[in-house]
């Protein structure tokens, strides 16, 4: 006597590992077809919207096969790969009894026969179990019933609305032969039988038919001229975080009305006390920019002005102000612009801050960053300057209020005390939701900021 083993091939589809996504691009594959797989393992790397995630497999098996190559873009529930698991098959057990069991138990079997049906196990046995009933489930005149038996060698049990086209097999290869659609053919021969002039007339007309077409949307087509110059064009497919920003760029520059506010300050002291930082003990081995004081100064200017950190909820027509603050930082990262944000970041001290902002960059530049690190920011910081650009109108994140663009910190001549001198300056502009956020509110926020960056000891005082 032989035990046999059975396994069942598993379809592992792309999950969605963010709040709602709709696609994925896979990245990596770490397995090949044939490679053994455990519970847990991680099998490929994907991108989503905005970060890059590796996915578990969920069970224990072996890989038979992977649906797609690197860089294709899959819905979300699209099975992605095949794992074969080990162990009996609930649904193909009930498949080898139909074929036993009508044998001697005939009553027993045909209910069990049955339950299979609705999995596709039914139609492999009609061929040699359902031919004796066809007399009485005539769907089908009976005449036309008894010669498509006689005519195609076999019929179906289950009674199709659309029936298989009545023809001889030599009339049949004739319209293989042909092109022609059986179905699309009106019988003319006894009982609606297809005979094989059916077949010329119908393969006939088909030469006739490009004569409508003038149809010169042929010419039309090189319209689109796919050939282009690959030597002087490049043509990049729109996907991943690219696809997900122009969507939310889009979205938030026509929904919400942008205003934005400029403001020119001296930062000599600032960038004074961000070299005393770098010296001080309680900052060692951390991250200490113009950044981490700009974001301070922001914090700092929202607890003044907390009505700026708040967002619209057109749905239910209500201004919902957030009394945290989820600080957001417009990072430029290889696969493009990300805007990871630091939770909580108004009840952090500077150590704190200045951690979580170095984190936070280090994780985007690898491309690690979790889609949760990217939900739910309050308010963002676009740090322009790096590249040497004076300033700009920043485009708010969608969700939020403001936003908070930083140029380029210059020696310039500047007026200080009464004398004209070189001074270190930068630009600040931000632009707000002008729904919620009146010129007003938007001017004292930025000129708060501002301050603070000119006398750094407010910091303390306002705070």
């Amino acid at each position: 006597m032989t035990t046999m083993t059975q396994a069942s091939v598993r379809e592992f589809k792309m999950p969605d590992v963010g709040e709602g996504l709709t696609e994925a691009e896979i990245l990596k594959w770490y397995v090949q077809p044939g490679d053994t797989v455990t519970d847990g393992q991680v099998v490929c790397e994907v991108e989503t919207a905005k970060a890059a995630v590796e996915l578990p497999i969920p069970y224990d098996g072996v890989v038979r096969e992977l649906h797609f190559p690197e860089g294709t873009t899959v819905d979300v529930g699209t099975s992605i790969i095949a794992v074969e698991v080990a162990g009996a098959a609930p649904a193909e057990a009930p498949a080898e009894q139909p074929e036993a069991a009508p044998e001697e138990p005939e009553p027993e079997a045909k209910p069990q026969a049955r339950q299979p049906v609705l999995v596709g196990y039914g139609v492999s046995t009609s061929s040699t179990k359902r031919r004796p009933r066809k007399g009485p489930e005539v769907t089908v005149p009976a005449p036309a019933q008894a010669i498509q038996t006689e005519l195609n060698g076999h019929g179906h049990g289950t009674v199709a609305e659309k029936p298989r086209p009545l023809a001889k097999p030599p009339v049949r290869k004739l319209a293989k032969d042909l092109g022609v659609d059986l179905a699309t053919i009106t019988p003319s021969g006894p009982d609606g039988v297809i005979t094989r002039d059916d077949v010329h007339a119908a393969a006939t007309p088909k030469p006739a038919e490009p004569a409508p077409a003038p149809v010169a949307a042929a010419p039309v087509t090189p319209a689109p001229v796919a050939s282009y110059d690959g030597t002087r064009e490049t043509r990049i497919p729109v996907k991943g975080v690219r696809k997900a920003t122009a969507a939310a760029m889009v979205g938030s520059a026509f929904t919400a009305p942008h205003v934005t506010e400029f403001v020119t300050v001296d930062v000599t002291r600032t960038m004074k006390l961000v070299e005393e930082l770098k010296q001080d003990k309680e900052m060692q081995g951390l991250r200490v920019n113009p950044l981490l004081l700009i974001a301070k100064a922001l914090l700092v200017a929202i607890r003044r002005n907390p009505e700026i950190n708040a967002s619209w909820d057109e749905a239910n027509q209500e201004i919902v102000q957030k009394h945290y603050v989820n600080l957001g930082i417009a990072a430029a990262t290889p696969r493009g612009l990300i805007v990871p944000n630091i939770k909580d970041a108004h009840d952090k001290t500077l150590p704190q801050l200045a951690a979580a902002l170095g984190e936070l960059v280090s994780t985007a530049r690898e491309g690690k960053t979790s889609p949760a690190a990217m939900q739910g920011g309050t308010v963002t910081i676009t740090n322009v300057g790096v590249f040497g650009v004076d300033t700009g109108t920043p485009i708010l994140n969608p969700g939020e209020s403001a936003i908070l663009a930083v140029g380029a910190i210059k020696l310039q001549p500047w007026v200080h005390k009464g004398k004209v001198k070189p001074r270190q300056v930068t630009t600040l502009a931000l632009s707000f939701d002008h729904r919620l956020v009146d010129g007003e509110l938007g001017s004292k926020v930025l000129a708060d900021v501002a301050a603070i960056l000119e006398q750094p000891k407010r910091l303390i005082t306002w705070a």
